[in-house]
Formats: structure tokens, sequence, C-alpha cells
């Protein structure tokens, strides 16, 4: 049931673009506002303050070079979108999954949860979540949400920063098997390099496309 919904919802998608590959931006964005009451609740709300970020990552997601590239979007990159709590990148992320086949759709996956499952299984989930993101050769694409919720943690004394380990271990990935990664944060690029370091800043430079919600954005959930 939960299958055949997707698929109904993919087929809604589609019909955002014609043979000519013109895409109706407002009908993506009218559904986006219409699913998220159905998904999240009536609370939920696209404002007009929105609208040009949701036309640069609906872009990204349509594959409209037309649009996209002058943009700066590379569709070889991932999302890395940005912005203040509760302004709405994880819901948003969530409903633009259903913006490509049910087969490639990718996982959000809570920074925090990858956090306690190092903590129950310990190293192994840095190649859960790189080396072994192929299934059948394909890849499978994360969006880990929530990046700077989780804690370094130690294990059998040693201090691991979890969520660095596997972005460094997926951008070796994203080099050499063109693996994709997207993600959420509200950490800004100097706090991610105090957090994680230059290293991993400089590589997220060239593995994402930066998007970001304007800092003044309200919270939704209030």
């Amino acid at each position: 049931m939960v299958e055949a919904q997707a698929i109904s919802t993919h087929q809604q998608v589609k019909t955002m673009t014609n043979p000519s590959n013109n895409y109706d931006y407002d009908k993506a964005i009218a559904w986006l506002q219409a699913q998220g009451k159905k998904q999240f609740g009536s609370h939920f709300t696209i404002s007009d303050n929105d609208k040009p970020l949701l036309r640069k990552v609906l872009s990204y997601f349509f594959k409209d070079s037309e649009t996209a590239l002058p943009l700066g979007i590379n569709f070889n990159k991932g999302i890395m979108l940005s912005g203040p709590i509760g302004c709405g990148k994880t819901s948003l992320m969530l409903l633009l999954r259903h913006f490509m086949p049910q087969q490639n759709q990718f996982i959000v996956k809570s920074c925090r949860d990858i956090s306690f499952e190092f903590i129950k299984e310990g190293y192994i989930t840095i190649n859960k979540y790189s080396h072994s993101s192929f299934k059948n050769h394909e890849p499978i694409v994360y969006c880990f949400d929530d990046l700077g919720t989780e804690n370094n943690l130690k294990l059998y004394g040693n201090e691991c920063n979890i969520m660095a380990e596997i972005l460094l271990s997926r951008y070796d990935l994203f080099v050499n098997r063109k693996l994709i990664t997207h993600l959420t944060t509200n950490l800004s690029a100097s706090e991610i390099e105090a957090s994680y370091g230059n290293r991993l800043r400089s590589r997220l430079r060239e593995q994402f496309n930066l998007i970001a919600f304007n800092n003044n954005t309200l919270d939704k959930r209030s």
C-alpha cells in the first residue's frame, strides 16, 4: 500500500513537466505546500520569501539545466541545505524525495540517530554509510539530516567524530565513484570548520551545492 502511494505521488510530480521540458515551478511549489500539510499538519506553510530558494532546489531535482546552471547548480554534486532551526529543511528534503522515481529516492537519516548507531555498533557504522552504500553496484544516496546535532563519541577510549569520518569516506567515493550525498544543517561555514576541521569543510565545498535559507527565516514550528 505504501509503495503504491509512493508511485502515485511520483506520477503527480511527473505532471509538472511536459514533453518540451518546460517545468512548472509554481505548480511544484503548490504541490509541496499541499503535500506538506497532508504529511506534517495544517501548520506547514511555504512563505513567499522561501520561493526563490525552492525554485533553486527544484531546478536541481528537475535536472532543469536552463534554470540551474546560471544559478551555479551542479547536478553532479549533492545538496547542502542550510538555515536556522525550524525553517523547514528536513520537511523540504522529505518532500523532495518524491521528485525522483521510488527506486532512486534518497534516504533521510538523522545524524543524531547515526551517533546512537555508532554507540551500539562501533566503527562498522562508518562503513555502513560509506563503502557499503552500494546495492548491486547502484549507489545508495543518503541525506544526512541536522549535521551538528551529533556529539563526538568515545568507543574503547578513542574519540570519534562519526559524521566527519562518514563524510570524508563518502567524499572519496564521490571522487572515485560519483556517489552523491545530501545534507541539512543549521551550522554556518565557520561553525562547520570549527566543529569538523578545515579539511572536511574544503571537501564539502567540492561535494555539495550550498543552498541556504535566509538567516532571518522564522521558526515555522512556533
